[in-house]
């Protein structure tokens, strides 16, 4: 069974941390739009259903090579998944606990890839996922959400619902990114992706007509 309620959580049998980020809100007063935007931990087969129902048009692996290796994707042999690793295997700097912000620093080129696969993927909603659904998906989301708009506290506060997380390492991960790079545009920009290409994720990710503040109603989708 799915079940999509009002904080976007979806329950799906075999993640813990899977969501759906429509309805954030930005600083000019829209919401991303429902089914445009997922994030999750690692999938089983058991969640392949689910995915299924959900639209997903496109899966981004953000786990190293090794990881998928150890643990294929159910997805692995579909035309709908993408294996983009988020970090330099082996890191090459010592994560602090408070802060993404080496990771920011060191993988810029990755993320980048990343990005232009949300960018440049087919009509329907798009999956960010890691092992864990934490580290590296809650940076690259935090990316995506910066580019359409929506302010540090929304993303801080997104982060937050995710098991085991607090909003403190991402507040200050997204100081460090607005102080080095400009925000979400000007560290992609920098990382090499063309405007059309930011451009191309606000359209995705925001709603494409009516009023401020409207994001379409959430669907309520059962599968079994």
């Amino acid at each position: 069974m799915i079940v999509d309620d009002a904080a976007g959580v979806l329950t799906w049998p075999g993640c813990r941390n899977v969501r759906d980020l429509g309805g954030t809100p930005t600083t000019d007063g829209r919401r991303i739009r429902h089914g445009a935007l997922l994030r999750s931990d690692r999938l089983t087969p058991a969640d392949v259903p689910a995915a299924r129902a959900a639209g997903v048009s496109r899966i981004v692996d953000l786990r190293w090579a090794r990881e998928c290796e150890r643990d294929p994707s159910p997805f692995a042999s579909d035309p709908v998944y993408r294996n983009a690793p988020l970090l330099a295997d082996p890191l090459g700097y010592n994560p602090p606990e408070d802060s993404y912000g080496p990771m920011l620093d060191h993988n810029a080129e990755r993320m980048a890839v990343a990005v232009r696969l949300v960018a440049d993927a087919p009509p329907g909603a798009v999956l960010v996922h890691c092992h864990a659904g934490r580290d590296r998906t809650g940076v690259l989301v935090a990316l995506l959400l910066g580019l359409a708009g929506v302010g540090p506290a929304e993303i801080a506060a997104d982060f937050a619902r995710t098991e085991g997380c607090g909003p403190l390492p991402m507040r200050n991960t997204l100081t460090h990114l607005d102080a080095h790079y400009g925000g979400s545009a000007g560290y992609l920009t920098a990382a090499g992706l063309d405007p059309a290409l930011l451009a191309a994720v606000r359209s995705r990710l925001l709603p494409r007509a009516g009023p401020p503040g409207q994001a379409g109603p959430r669907q309520n989708t059962t599968s079994t």
